[in-house]
């Protein structure tokens, strides 16, 4: 194979399945539930806890990996209690999976040295100076660039793809966590991005000249991995190919069909599952459709009417994997529309071609809506963080398989859904009243900018280059633990807001004797910035668990907005008058 042009060359028409590929004939039959990935950082947050104390010296490599395996295990576990037919493996990062895969195909910097992503003392300092920098045989070196995971608030970390790169297999990571699984009674779908996706996230600007010239060669790697796996006692692999969902020219196109026949040809009985998500397919469904693998993910929240093209140009003893519910949203689904589309695509197809999952990886969402205990019960109830998103996928499957013992559960999901539409705590009239009355008008300023300047300057006779910190100084231990004896209920509010106020003093204070010019107030009443306008806005509700990765240790819990927003009094003036 000498580039992308001797894959396309492989590309012939896709084999028949004759035998079912993913479930029972029985028209009656449950559909087999999966999901493309589950939150890796773990319900209480476990996997920052454990980096940050391994980064920190205070857990050694084999703490870090076992802790890391308490996790993965404990994800399993939920997602098969709570119905999961296909539960995936190799879903866990340390850090990120991008990351993993570069170190997985051998795309690991000279520099760094060797590189794991899975725990075994050789490498793991290579693998975080690759995700954070750190010190490798004595040099200090900068991390790889990061960027975000498409439109997504998810960062990966962007391989370095050297110009003569030769791609290597490590399949240590996948087939630690496909025995670990195994060894634990369940079963599980590796989860790995594919080939072509990883490239062009990798090349991003360089990918058109690059691309013939390293996929070959990393789709080699790609076969051994999958004969590795079929060895390990994998049944199924799923491949994520999110970059379908994005404009492709003819050539890209062209190297999917080359690339996944030669996967085809060395998975054997291995059943391929292509995985797209973020968007719809468009001119890139023709492509996906047509690549000889047993059964396609397709994305029905971002574009569900991408489900009767694909229902026309499925072809005979391939299976569909329908995104059904959204791995990106926190609110409960309308379940109605999911059966709809579920019974619509099994009508067509069979019952024994369809599987049912989530729009995404659920590495998107929190992990569980049900213990937010601070919460009241009606708005907890209106949210699905991944275990609801995976109940109500269950839910579905049953339904189809038995309405009637069902239909009591349906109809309270149904309650739940149309309460939360009609409810008086969404829409705020006064809110309306007033964004109805914006005018064109009020997005412009009243006076020019050199108006403006010549008033400032007279009213706060700033230099040229004036002085600040900008914004707030540390949380330090002393403020953190006055915080939280306030929220224990151990000061009252005036002792808290007094004890706040004097430090906030102390900080004005300092600003005036080193001789700043725009002094700022510290905002020590603040945890988090966007948390702490939340908590005083109506129509948001701050979480107590609604945590979701951002990238490696760092993770972020954003409000909910549940309905029209506005201030219930001054929230900043009080402090700024101090």
């Amino acid at each position: 194979m000498a580039g992308t042009d001797a894959h396309a060359t492989m590309r012939g028409p896709a084999p028949e399945l004759a035998e079912p590929v993913v479930g029972d004939r029985a028209h009656g039959a449950r559909p087999l539930v999966s999901t493309l990935g589950f939150p890796r950082i773990g319900p209480g947050r476990e996997l920052k806890s454990a980096l940050e104390r391994h980064w920190s010296g205070r857990l050694d490599r084999a703490g870090l990996a076992a802790e890391a395996s308490a996790i993965r295990r404990a994800s399993w576990e939920r997602q098969r209690a709570l119905g999961v037919d296909h539960v995936p493996s190799n879903d866990f990062s340390l850090y990120d999976h991008v990351l993993d895969t570069a170190v997985m195909v051998g795309a690991v910097p000279e520099r760094y040295g060797p590189a794991s992503a899975h725990g075994s003392a050789a490498g793991l300092e290579g693998y975080f100076a690759m995700a954070r920098g750190g010190v490798v045989d004595g040099r200090q070196l900068a991390a790889l660039e990061m960027t975000k995971w498409f439109d997504t608030n998810y960062h990966y970390i962007v391989p370095e793809i050297a110009r003569g790169q030769r791609f290597v297999l490590d399949a240590g990571k996948p087939l630690t966590e496909l025995a670990e699984a195994e060894a634990a009674g369940i079963a599980t779908r590796p989860v790995v991005l594919g080939p072509i996706s990883f490239l062009l996230l990798a090349l991003r600007s360089d990918a058109p000249g690059a691309l013939g010239r390293l996929l070959p060669g990393l789709v080699d790697v790609y076969g051994e991995l999958l004969v590795a796996l079929a060895a390990a006692g994998a049944t199924w692999v799923q491949l994520d190919e999110p970059v379908l969902a994005t404009d492709l020219d003819a050539e890209i196109r062209a190297s999917f069909a080359g690339a996944y026949g030669v996967l085809a040809d060395a998975a054997g009985p291995l059943q391929l599952l292509v995985a797209t998500y973020f968007a719809g397919l468009r001119d890139n469904l023709a492509t996906a459709l047509e690549l000889p693998v047993a059964a396609v993910h397709l994305d029905l929240v971002a574009a569900p009417e991408q489900l009767e093209p694909a229902l026309d140009a499925l072809g005979p003893g391939r299976a569909l994997s329908l995104g059904l519910v959204d791995g990106r949203n926190v609110w409960r689904a309308d379940l109605d529309g999911v059966l709809a589309r579920l019974r619509r695509a099994r009508e067509r197809l069979g019952a024994d071609r369809v599987l049912v999952g989530p729009s995404c990886s659920l590495l998107h969402l929190p992990v569980d809506a049900s213990v937010e205990s601070e919460l009241d019960p009606e708005l907890r109830s209106w949210l699905a963080f991944a275990t609801q998103r995976v109940e109500e996928l269950d839910l579905c499957a049953r339904a189809v398989a038995d309405p009637e013992g069902a239909a009591a559960e349906l109809a309270a999901a149904r309650a739940v859904r149309e309460g939360r539409t009609g409810s008086t705590r969404v829409v705020d009239p006064a809110v309306r009243r007033r964004t109805a009355a914006c005018t064109p008008e009020m997005q412009h300023r009243s006076a020019p900018y050199a108006a403006r300047r010549a008033t400032q300057d007279a009213r706060l006779g700033l230099p040229l280059l004036p002085t600040t910190t900008i914004g707030s100084f540390p949380q330090t231990p002393e403020v953190r633990s006055l915080r939280s004896r306030y929220r224990r209920g151990e000061i009252a509010a005036p002792q808290y807001e007094a004890e706040l106020q004097r430090r906030t003093d102390e900080i004005v204070s300092f600003q005036e004797q080193i001789g700043l010019d725009v002094l700022v107030h510290g905002e020590l009443e603040r945890t988090d910035m966007v948390e702490y306008f939340a908590e005083h806005l109506a129509g948001c509700a701050v979480t107590t668990a609604g945590w979701v990765q951002s990238y490696g240790s760092r993770c972020v819990k954003p409000p909910v907005v549940f309905g029209d927003v506005h201030r219930r009094a001054p929230i900043t003036v009080g402090w700024f008058r101090h």
